[in-house]
Formats: structure tokens, sequence, C-alpha cells
């Protein structure tokens, strides 16, 4: 073995650096869980610090938009560099390993760091479609990544994908409703508070009260429950063991979205899952999983 190429130890360390990263991170949904596949979950941790350390450099720190976009853009140039060549960077080893293994669509890792970068400097969206285009690249390429993993290349199986995906980026903009208006940031379009007579800069400056911002939050539920319904028609498109990560993601996201419905005020509260929670899901999981079909037709998600 050449000296320019990393060994297999050096590959799978990367690897385990990967994991780590995806095990000190609290999430709401499964990422690299042992729901996943054995097999796969390296590559599933792999994806998820890439996107992690991304995210952390679009949010955290007191840096300006400028020198965080900086630090993107260097990282889109290590994403570009690890197709062709071995970099010496444990998650960029271990991602460029994955995208050659698995064949990944390179263009979901970069819509990720689009999205990104949109953090950097946009806080507030005018329309519905300006949000969904958010989503677009925030969310949406995680599961289109997972369906790659997992040898599926569906247009059904990627659209129903994305309405999760898209509906779970959405379930989490209103679960933080508080943290999020605390810096400075509103993902309620301005066209649906327009409905309402009232504006995002009201919003932020508290001067709106929870009665007034109900219907805008109501119609955001509504909106995002409906994106969960559609994409129950994922679920018989899947081998069974992802189907049982996929259902315990959709019933962790539709209940997170509940939980924020039935918040007095979800502009001050912030709704989270208890283990009690997600033992009650147990066996609508089970369900879902053995039964997608079914799932498919009949299920309510306001009861899930």
């Amino acid at each position: 073995m050449s000296a320019s190429t990393a060994s297999k130890y050096a590959i799978r360390q990367a690897y385990q650096h990967c994991q780590g990263i995806a095990a000190q991170h609290y999430e709401n949904f499964p990422t690299a869980s042992k729901l996943i596949r054995a097999d796969l979950r390296p590559a599933v941790a792999a994806i998820y610090a890439f996107a992690r350390a991304a995210d952390d450099m679009a949010d955290e720190g007191d840096a300006s938009a400028e020198i965080r976009i900086k630090q993107l853009d260097a990282w889109e140039s290590l994403l570009e560099r690890c197709t062709e060549e071995e970099v010496d960077h444990p998650i960029f080893l271990a991602l460029g390993d994955a995208i050659k293994i698995f064949h990944l669509p390179i263009q979901a890792l970069h819509d990720l760091l689009t999205a990104f970068r949109m953090d950097c400097t946009i806080n507030r969206y005018a329309t519905e479609q300006e949000l969904l285009f958010y989503c677009k690249h925030s969310a949406n390429p995680v599961g289109r990544l997972m369906l790659a993993l997992h040898g599926i290349h569906d247009d059904k199986a990627a659209h129903a994908s994305d309405c999760i995906c898209t509906a779970l980026q959405l379930t989490n903009f209103w679960q933080d409703f508080s943290i999020d208006h605390a810096k400075g940031r509103c993902y309620l379009p301005e066209s649906w508070l327009a409905a309402e007579n009232i504006t995002s800069n009201q919003l932020l400056a508290g001067e709106v009260t929870q009665q007034q911002v109900a219907p805008a939050i109501e119609h955001a539920i509504t909106f995002t429950r409906d994106l969960f319904y559609e994409g129950r028609e994922l679920l018989p498109m899947l081998p069974l063991r992802f189907r049982l990560q996929i259902a315990a993601t959709w019933h962790g996201g539709s209940s997170i979205l509940s939980a924020t419905e039935r918040c007095d005020n979800p502009l001050t509260e912030r709704p989270h899952l208890k283990r009690s929670d997600w033992a009650k899901m147990v066996i609508p999981i089970i369900k879902s999983t053995l039964m997608p079909k079914c799932h498919a037709k009949t299920m309510n998600i306001k009861t899930a």
C-alpha cells in the first residue's frame, strides 16, 4: 500500500470518529441508531457528521455571516476533494469512502451546504414557496441519501421521502419557536402572518399576543400534518429494517407536532418527547412496520 493511500485502519478510525459525533448529539428522531442496518451505520454517521459540523459553522458562535460562509465554502472544497482523493480529515475520509461504496448523490450533499449558507444570512421567509425551497435543501437531501444507501431509486419513494423530511424540518421549526425568536428568527412565512394582519417584525418584537398569532400557528401545524400524511406512502416501499427506522421517525415527528399543537403558548414553551411518550409509540411503530399498507391508507397522525 502506497504512503498516499489511507489504510483500512485509518478509514475504520474515521468512521468511528463520525459515529462518536452522532452518538454525542441529541436528536428528536433516530439518526445512526441500531434501527439502521449494521453495515450502513458507519456511512449514515459519516453523512451526519458532515452535516452536523456544517450546521455548527452556520449557527454556533459569534462569527460574522461572511466568515461563516467562507468556512462553509472551505467545507465544500473538502467535499469536492474527497470524491477524487483521500482527504486527511476524519469526516471526509469516511464520507469519501461512503460516497464511493454506495454511489451517494453528491448533489444532495451540496444542497445541504446551500441551506447552511442560507442560515447565515436569512432569518425569515416571505412566502410558503421560499420556506419550502429552504426545506428542499436543508431536509430533503437527507432522505434521498438514505434511500440511496438502501439502493432505492424510485421517483414515488423520493417524493414521499421529501414530504416526510420537509414535515420533520417544519416540525422542528414550530417546536423551536421560543428558541428561534430569541435569536431573531421567524420561520412562519410573512404571507401566513399577513393573513392575521401581523408581521414577523411585530412577532419578534413581542408586540403580538399568542391569541393573535394562534391562527397562523394552527395553519403551520395543519400544513405540516398534511405533509406527514402524504409521506406515509413511503413505508410500503422500504425493506423491513429501514421501514422500522422510518416508522419510528414518522411517529416521533408527528408526535412532536401534536405536542406543539397542545402547548398553551408554543411561543414560550418548547415541547419535547419523554421516554413515556416513546413507550406509547412502540405498538403504533410496530403496526406501521408490519402493516405498512394499512398505515399508508388509514393512519390518523392526530392520534399518533
